[in-house]
Formats: C-alpha cells, structure tokens, sequence
C-alpha cells in the first residue's frame, strides 16, 4: 500500500504565496517522478509541475516564473510553492507519483486551493 498525503492547500488572496506538501509512506522506495495537477471547478485535471530524480521540472505555462516545484528524496516528499497567485489558480491540487519499476503512478486525495479576495 502507497499512501500520498497532500498538506498546505487553504484560502489566499491574489498575490499570496502558498506551499504544498506531498509525503508518500508505504510500500514505496524509490520514486522517478513527482508532480502536481490540479483540477477547477467544471474543468479537467491538468497538469501543473513535475520532477524527476535527475532533476529535471517541467511547468505549465500558465505557472511558470510563479510557482517552483522541488522535493526531498530522504523523506519522499514533493512540494509546491506557489506565488503571486491568481484566481484562475483555484482548484483541487493533487499529488502524483511514478515509482521506479512499478509500472503504475498513486495519486493523492486532493488539497484545496482556493485564491480570492
């Protein structure tokens, strides 16, 4: 069993900072990528940052210069943090992970971020 747990989500007005935080704890050792997606409301699930053991990050467009994505390998843990946030950023964020080997990703139950003044 793989357990994701998403923390750090709330309420922020536009032009506040946030950082998520995603911990992953079970029967997993080795993780390839990590990443953030998040879904608004009538939307589908896009995806927002990932980064892979190599250190490699990918962002969306809409995102980028705002929001950095990094991670702690020693404690399996993602995070996000995000700036100069905008209403348009609103949403469910959830945490996704792709194990070495595993041929399968676990996702995370979703943390709210909702930007509004």
């Amino acid at each position: 069993q793989v357990q994701l747990v998403e923390s750090g989500g709330g309420l922020v007005q536009p032009g506040g900072s946030l950082r998520l935080s995603c911990a992953a704890s079970g029967s997993i050792f080795d993780i390839d990528v990590m990443g953030w997606y998040r879904q608004a409301p009538g939307k589908q699930r896009e995806l927002v940052a990932t980064t892979t053991r190599r250190g490699g990050t990918n962002y969306a467009d809409s995102v980028k210069g705002r929001f950095t994505i990094s991670r702690d390998d020693a404690k399996n843990t993602a995070y996000l943090q995000m700036t100069s946030l905008r209403p348009e950023d609103t949403g469910v964020y959830y945490c996704n992970v792709v194990p070495f080997g595993v041929g399968s990703d676990y996702w995370g139950q979703g943390t709210q971020v909702t930007v509004s003044s």
